[in-house]
């Protein structure tokens, strides 16, 4: 699909007139409908508020040219699956779970590993096959042949490690010590808890990247502990497989 029929489509589907388009991107109607007609294409300024208005990556709106991977994990990327920076405007480069809010998920290229392995594993992929795979083509990635240039110097490493600290701290009973966080995206964590009034509240944002990690309890038993945190909270519960009859533990301000 050409640039033109993919904000034509992307503008109808919102109910959006082109005036009502222009006001948003700060153009002209006239820019609207020269876009539309195939005349011309947005500057790279004007895709980038398109983007954040429709929520589609630029490379979307250029009508994917491009098959986009991840630059970090190497996961081939849909629009649901894109990052996101501080100001909420996508970044293409990479998943929401290698990069959130400005923020690299992964300095180490080892523990990306054993997160992607677990999810890849597979009969017809073998843990051997994955693993070996993975340390084929990661280092050929953007993001890990640049890292010293694009990598934060451990800063974010330290504030995981802090996190951690934290948590341990809490002393949680039958909760064992939590060893490592990994990035997990909102819409896959955020479990509804009951309240005592029968009605049930989420805490999460389905669309932020949180750290998180899931701990078997030292009593044995079918519930696990689930661990979530960021800069402003530190949440830990329990739940039975998949995430069923979830119970809050603690949800504590940092």
């Amino acid at each position: 699909m050409e640039t033109k029929s993919v904000i034509y489509d992307l503008r109808t589907k919102s109910g959006l007139s082109q005036d009502a388009l222009a006001e948003k991107v700060f153009v002209t109607r006239q820019a609207v409908s020269r876009w539309e007609n195939g005349e011309t294409v947005p500057n790279t300024e004007t895709l980038k508020l398109l983007s954040k208005l429709f929520n589609v990556s630029i490379n979307t709106l250029l009508g994917s040219p491009r098959k986009l991977v991840c630059q970090c994990c190497g996961m081939p990327l849909e629009d649901t699956m894109v990052s996101r920076e501080k100001d909420g405007s996508l970044n293409d480069d990479y998943c929401k779970w290698c990069y959130a809010d400005g923020e690299y998920m992964y300095s180490n290229m080892d523990e990306l590993i054993e997160v992607c392995v677990k999810n890849m594993t597979s009969p017809e992929h073998p843990e051997s096959e994955v693993r070996a795979y993975l340390r084929d083509m990661l280092p050929q990635l953007d993001y890990w042949k640049r890292y010293e240039e694009l990598g934060d110097g451990g800063k974010f490493e330290e504030f995981k490690q802090t996190l951690i600290d934290e948590i341990n701290d809490l002393h949680i009973e039958g909760m064992p010590k939590l060893e490592k966080l990994n990035a997990l995206v909102g819409s896959y964590v955020n479990l509804a808890y009951r309240l005592p009034n029968g009605n049930t509240v989420k805490f999460l944002d389905d669309s932020a990247t949180y750290l998180g990690n899931q701990l078997e309890c030292e009593f044995g038993g079918d519930r696990c502990f689930g661990v979530l945190a960021n800069m402003d909270f530190i949440l830990i519960c329990t739940y039975e497989k998949d995430g069923e009859n979830p119970e809050l533990v603690l949800y504590k301000k940092r």
